[in-house]
């Protein structure tokens, strides 16, 4: 299984639906998983709950 993506939108792919619960990696600002968040607000997903350090 290839685990490395061209982008935060092909990863998100089949995966993200609505209602999940998500739990992201980072620290304060500057780990901010940036790309994945822009991914999952494009991607038109409702309803998440994400939880984050």
């Amino acid at each position: 299984m290839n685990k490395i993506y061209p982008s935060a939108a092909k990863a998100l792919e089949g995966v993200v639906q609505d209602g999940q619960l998500m739990a992201v990696g980072g620290f304060g600002l500057c780990g901010i998983p940036e790309a994945l968040i822009d991914a999952l607000r494009d991607s038109g997903v409702k309803d998440l709950t994400v939880i984050s350090q």
